[in-house]
């Protein structure tokens, strides 16, 4: 069996049409992910893995600073054949040299495997370790939207249903906006939403810098829902890539608890990925259906009225490269981790 060789990949054509042909494959290591990151003074890097002239894996690494050491991130990759050992092997030694180069701490992955015994003992094998916090969200909704309209509206829970008639019935108007500076309004309602539900919210930057990379390729749309007298509701970022389409970011009014105006928004953004001929809508993380007392348990019971399945990934795996500040990293995580109840 030929070697495996690792190189840089240069231009977005080479890489996106790999990332088509994996229908798992979601935005983040999209090559405009890496643009984003870029806007963002991180180093970035592309590598492509093939065996001959064939690409048989990519993988979107990061590097991100950080007070207690840098560390680099793959976020849901690489995109490879997992059954692979050779190339397995391959990407393990090419993200320890990445992060050597750059003094990193540790690697962190959160892949595009399903959580099992196998996916675990998988990354056990290859010298990784269970991370103490996630990288991005791991227990996820997502929704086959292959059916008709009707199908898919017939299957919606019954409370999900009836919201989306009062929606109709109050004439609540949905707009979208491929315009970053709307950003501005909905990092407002962001702050606003992160007070009522204690969480830590984006920055405005980070925020603004993806919308304009994800916009501008006609992947993004920003919708807001407002009442008949023009009040508004609630605010959805949603990026379409690939053959999902992702409910990134949400944001609601104090009026969104009383107005159904989150629902149609979600119909609308499902309706476009039909439009777009896409699979599925990941309606992104929720919380386990027994942890009631969670924050984001509300918002869960909003997103499974849609009645997508739950797909959880495998959590994230740290590879260590510096034992000993790295043990300090995990302290200060850990300890994050149960104070933001985690």
């Amino acid at each position: 069996m030929a070697e495996i060789t690792v190189k840089t990949i240069e231009d977005s054509a080479t890489w996106e049409s790999f990332l088509a042909t994996h229908s798992e494959a979601n935005f983040l290591q999209s090559w405009l992910w890496g643009e984003l990151y870029k806007k963002l003074d991180r180093p970035v890097y592309r590598s492509g893995f093939y065996r001959g002239d064939t690409l048989m894996a990519v993988m979107l690494s990061i590097v991100e600073p950080a007070r207690r050491g840098r560390y680099l991130t793959v976020p849901a990759g690489p995109i490879t054949d997992w059954k692979d050992q050779h190339l397995n092997r391959a990407i393990v030694g090419e993200v320890k040299k990445i992060a050597t180069a750059e003094k990193c701490v540790f690697v962190r992955v959160r892949p595009q495997l399903e959580q099992n015994d196998a996916s675990k003992q998988l990354f056990r094998e290859l010298g990784l370790r269970s991370a103490p916090m996630h990288l991005h969200a791991e227990l996820t909704s997502q929704l086959d939207i292959t059916k008709t309209e009707d199908e898919l509206k017939a299957n919606f829970r019954k409370n999900t249903r009836y919201e989306l008639k009062q929606a109709k019935k109050r004439g609540i108007k949905i707009s979208q906006t491929t315009d970053a500076a709307a950003i501005e309004q909905f990092y407002e309602l962001q702050l606003q939403t992160a007070t009522r539900h204690g969480f830590v919210p984006y920055g405005k930057n980070f925020l603004q810098k993806q919308f304009e990379v994800f916009s501008d390729a006609g992947k993004a749309l920003l919708y807001s829902a407002h009442t008949a007298e023009g009040a508004l509701i609630a605010q959805a970022f949603v990026i379409f890539y690939n053959q999902e389409a992702a409910y990134h970011y949400g944001a609601s009014t104090e009026l969104g608890r009383k107005e159904p105006g989150a629902y149609l928004i979600q119909w609308q953004a499902i309706k476009e990925a039909k439009k777009r001929g896409m699979t599925r809508y990941n309606f992104w993380g929720v919380t386990r259906p027994d942890q009631t007392k969670h924050r984001f348990y509300g918002v869960s019971i909003f997103k499974r009225g849609f009645r997508g399945d739950d797909v959880e990934y495998l959590h994230a795996q740290d590879l260590v490269i510096n034992p000993l500040r790295y043990s300090l990293n995990f302290a200060v995580e850990h300890a994050r981790k149960r104070r933001r109840r985690l």
